[in-house]
């Protein structure tokens, strides 16, 4: 199947002139819960790579689908980078991400420290530190550690947290924030 129209462009620039509009012309929205319930025209996730150097800024869902080439797209940027190994991240934690984000309101992009997890990565992290889980939720593409210059620890663990929609650690020592689809708690300082 072509991707590409008879006037030369691809669905994906369509796309993203689409998106672009919406973009203009989406609301705010005072809280993540509301969000997360499907409220807004797009969603968005933009986040780099300090190990990788890679960048990432896509728009992930468009009116209540999920554009399957910029999940793909995520799920390559987040993989564990050790082994190059990639999973199907849970889209729930990108939306946590991308909610706590918006809330936030800033525009710098999340630097990701730990996306998806081998159980070879999880294991070798866990020997060198007692704040590594042994059945990690990273090990299922379910967690993030994320970090943000503009923003402390505690401004996005409290962004991340009024999602009420998963887990939220606070790693104060070393400046970032966990946040999975996991059951709702809260941990750290």
């Amino acid at each position: 199947m072509n991707d590409t129209s008879s006037s030369g462009l691809s669905r994906r620039a369509l796309l993203g002139a689409f998106a672009s509009v919406a973009l203009v012309s989406a609301p705010t929205y005072s809280n993540a819960a509301g969000f997360l319930r499907g409220a807004g025209d797009i969603r968005r996730i933009s986040m780099y790579s300090g190990r990788t150097g890679e960048r990432l800024d896509t728009i992930y869902w468009i009116e209540g689908d999920y554009i399957g080439e910029a999940m793909r797209e995520i799920n390559v940027f987040m993989r564990d980078w050790r082994t190059g190994t990639a999973v199907e991240m849970d889209s729930r934690t990108i939306d946590i991400m991308a909610a706590s984000h918006r809330m936030m309101d800033v525009s710098e992009p999340y630097m990701l420290l730990s996306g998806y997890r081998s159980p070879q990565t999880n294991a070798m992290l866990r020997s060198q530190s007692l704040g590594v889980a042994r059945n990690s939720l990273h090990m299922r593409g379910q967690a993030a550690d994320l970090r943000l210059d503009g923003r402390s620890v505690s401004q996005m663990a409290r962004a991340a947290a009024a999602c009420r929609a998963g887990g939220v650690g606070r790693y104060s020592g070393s400046n970032f924030v966990h946040m999975d689809c996991g059951p709702i708690r809260t941990w750290g300082a």
